[in-house]
């Protein structure tokens, strides 16, 4: 007994050494899949989950500061979020039941991080560094556990490849964005959907092969901005869309009548895509079966206009628990998790 009461004070030693938090160790991922997604249904933005036909929808964060942008981790055993409880807006990771919430970075900036996403073996992270009022912005890699981050590219809304060689993310042009690949190791850029095709490309999904991706778009020229009518208008126009990943197949998934749709998000089988639309003054949260066309409303509730919104997949049959190889691969890991 003596023994056995050693040899845990001594992995608790070890465990504290290496700065790592006990209960992450012991946090579970969900057993089946799970939806993460924002809701101002009490009061402010806080991070719920739900089932992918919308029903158990339970509350994880508890906290008067704002909580969004949620984003499981690969193998469903953490979560990476955007909060501004500390002062700004910044990065925190917590369990999956909400519990163990803590900050990425140690140090403060004034330069707030936004738009996370997870590398597909869980070791890096990649986000936005963006300055209040500014159009321009960031995109940083980091290690989690290091205090260095790596500038690799000025954009939006990035999105990890799941073979973990590219980020997609979104650059603004003189009057338009195009959605722009960088490789994570050479830096190479491509931007295979030309603006004559979509003029207005942003908020990057990738399927779990990697072969397409879900994004928003508007294939209309932005009006005068001082024109609010006008501007207005053009911005109801904006929707989903799917493309291949070589810029082949372009397709729109959502009609542009009604308010605009925005932050797609694909299923881990690739078989329906998450949307925010407006309905009756506020924003929820859709599912549309690609293959059926079915739209099915997933949230109902919420008190202000931004009551729900995002949307972030985990299901366990796409959870690995090994590292994508990519060099060592001869098809992309998704397809190996669908056999």
């Amino acid at each position: 007994m003596r023994t056995m009461r050693l040899l845990v004070f001594f992995l608790l030693k070890v465990l504290l050494v290496l700065n790592t938090n006990v209960y992450s160790v012991f946090a579970k991922a969900p057993t089946t899949p799970k939806i993460l997604f924002t809701s101002t249904r009490d009061g402010n933005r806080e991070i719920y989950t739900m089932n992918p036909d919308g029903s158990e929808q339970v509350r994880l964060t508890q906290h008067p500061g704002n909580d969004l942008q949620a984003v499981w981790s690969p193998t469903g055993e953490k979560i990476l979020l955007i909060s501004d409880r500390g002062g700004e807006r910044d990065l925190y990771l917590m369990d999956p039941d909400g519990k163990n919430v803590r900050r990425v970075f140690k140090r403060k900036t004034k330069i707030y991080r936004t738009n996370p996403t997870w590398s597909p073996d869980g070791k890096h992270i990649a986000y936005v560094n963006a300055k209040v009022g500014n159009l321009n912005a960031d995109i940083h890699i980091a290690r989690l556990g290091e205090q260095e981050d790596e500038h690799i590219a000025e954009g939006w809304y990035p999105a990890w490849s799941p073979d973990g060689t590219e980020i997609a993310y979104s650059v603004d042009q003189p009057f338009a964005s195009q959605l722009t690949f960088i490789n994570v190791q050479t830096r190479a850029q491509a931007q295979p959907l030309p603006i004559k095709a979509l003029i207005w490309q942003y908020y990057p999904s990738w399927s779990a092969v990697g072969d397409r991706l879900a994004f928003t778009g508007n294939k209309h020229p932005l009006p005068p901005i001082l024109d609010a009518d006008l501007h207005n208008a053009w911005k109801k126009k904006q929707t989903i869309y799917i493309v291949n990943r070589d810029g082949s197949g372009l397709k729109q998934l959502v009609k542009e009548a009604g308010p605009y749709a925005q932050y797609p998000a694909l299923s881990p089988d690739g078989e329906d895509v998450l949307y925010t639309q407006e309905i009756k003054g506020r924003l929820q949260i859709f599912k549309l079966n690609l293959n059926s066309g079915i739209r099915t409303q997933l949230t109902h509730l919420g008190g202000i206009r931004q009551a729900n919104a995002g949307g972030d997949w985990f299901d366990p049959e796409y959870a690995l628990p090994v590292s994508p190889q990519p060099q060592l691969l001869t098809t992309t890991w998704g397809e190996v998790k669908k056999k």
